[in-house]
């Protein structure tokens, strides 16, 4: 090999280098700091990804002209970026995979009133709040039902934390709470995979058809006039059920052909999601959806939490500790608060305009979240104190809203001014809310029923399975 380019190949792997060694000792350093005020981790890497990202000091784009290497700072941005999106991948994936549909029948009524209020009536907040700064604008309607789909979701990631903290994982509140997070972030989900490709068939310049796997984008649907809507629903639904079916049976058979406790396991995993994601994105259904719920699908199969194989462990240690952390940073990278604060050179109109869509964001969804649990648990028999905490239970948003409005930015549908709202969003509800509602239950001495009346052991044991779970990054 020739000196020079031996030299230039050298120089290419030490900014990679530089730039990993600075990325991960940030990532094993700030969450620890943060922890000990009880700042999720999730937040902490956000900001950390604010402050170095692009839009801040750029630390990757010193980096790549700090060495003499053709590696600028747009090729770290865009490594770090695939990361990420591996990241998401796993997130989701793993999300699925701590989601139990058991959990749903055990208290049917009151499930489907807090699922179904939790998800209208903040849905209604954030479409409004589109409509009120946006609704003159060419095409708002669907942009309208992205935003209010990310109010509608909630964040099992603060909720499942507080709750085992607090020792009412088998209550029958904490039943309710967690099973209708898991149902209002499926439905959130599908919506938002239905607008993504309702924008695409309106020639949204994020998804053109160059760039798009989705077979329903090589055609002309749009004879289909209203009614295709009601068809890609269909085909979401048959999607879901395939996977659903298919993906235990894959599972099965890794189980038979791959050695007891292999490392591999973990690899399969990645494959099978993977796979389902690419066969999803074909389909036109967004990663995140396809991700979601193949983890669900091989959650359901016997053995995947066999202590002994140990798979679970593996991929949380491999998604938390390293891959889901550069999506968090990515997040901060695209985040643009420089606006907010008149530093980017912007009018000072825009400013303003910045600083009210989110505070609007931030209220809108408070009071609707709050509001709404507070009626759907009141409904279900519960107290006013008891329906006031699951209110404040569904208010932090974080890592599934925060992806979702990422992925919405990125195709084109949402400007980066509701982008940042939704990061405000984010730091202003994951922050003071889960200590906030620990102390209203402890102070308050809010009287729960820790045990939830009438529950069998398959009840107890689907709660069970997840007592080792720790998603507060």
């Amino acid at each position: 090999m020739p000196w020079g380019l031996l030299y230039w190949w050298d120089m290419e792997q030490v900014t990679y280098l530089f730039a990993f060694l600075v990325l991960i000792a940030l990532i094993a350093v700030v969450p620890t700091v943060f922890r000990r005020w009880h700042v999720p981790s999730v937040v902490a890497l956000m900001v950390t990804g604010i402050v170095i990202g692009p839009n801040g000091l750029d630390v990757l784009g010193w980096i790549g002209g700090l060495t003499a290497s053709s590696v600028d700072g747009q090729a770290l941005y865009q490594v770090v970026s695939a990361l990420g999106f591996l990241g998401l991948v796993f997130l989701m994936a793993l999300a699925g995979v701590e989601t139990n549909l058991r959990l749903l029948a055990n208290e049917r009524r009151a499930v489907a009133t807090l699922s179904a209020l939790t998800f209208l009536l903040p849905s209604a907040a954030g479409f409004f709040v589109y409509w009120l700064f946006a609704g003159g604008e060419a095409g708002w309607v669907v942009p309208a039902v992205v935003y209010a789909s990310l109010f509608a979701s909630h964040d099992v990631g603060i909720v499942f934390p507080v709750l085992r903290e607090l020792g009412l994982m088998k209550s029958r509140f904490g039943v309710t709470v967690l099973s209708a997070t898991i149902v209002t972030d499926i439905l959130s989900l599908v919506t938002l995979a239905v607008c993504i490709q309702l924008h695409a068939m309106a020639g949204g310049g994020g998804l053109r058809l160059s760039q798009s796997l989705s077979v329903i984008d090589r055609f002309d649907w749009s004879g289909l006039g209203v009614w295709f809507t009601p068809c890609f629903l269909a085909v979401i639904v048959v999607f879901l059920a395939a996977v659903m079916a298919v993906v235990p049976l894959l599972w099965k058979v890794v189980g038979r052909v791959v050695p007891h406790a292999d490392e591999t396991k973990p690899t399969f995993f990645v494959l099978m999601t993977l796979l389902m994601v690419l066969v999803g994105e074909t389909l036109g259904i967004n990663l995140i959806v396809s991700a979601f719920v193949t983890g669900i699908a091989v959650a359901r199969t016997p053995g995947f939490r066999n202590p002994s194989d140990g798979v679970h462990a593996k991929l949380e240690a491999i998604g938390f500790g390293l891959v889901i952390p550069f999506l968090f940073l990515c997040f901060g990278f695209e985040a643009d608060l420089k606006t907010l604060f008149g530093m980017a050179g912007v009018g000072g109109a825009e400013v303003l305009r910045g600083w009210l869509v989110a505070g609007a964001t931030v209220a809108g969804l408070v009071a609707s979240k709050i509001l709404s649990g507070w009626l759907a648990l009141r409904f279900s028999g519960f107290t006013d104190r008891q329906a006031l905490c699951g209110g404040m239970m569904t208010v932090p948003q974080l890592s599934a809203t925060v992806a979702a409005a990422l992925i919405a930015t990125n195709l084109g549908i949402l400007d980066k001014t509701f982008f940042n709202a939704i990061v405000v969003l984010s730091l202003c509800t994951a922050i003071p809310f889960p200590p906030l509602v620990r102390l209203f239950i402890v102070r308050g001495h809010v009287p729960f029923v820790r045990r939830r009346p009438g529950a069998t052991d398959e009840d107890n044991k689907a709660l069970t399975d997840l007592e080792h779970l720790d998603l507060t990054i």
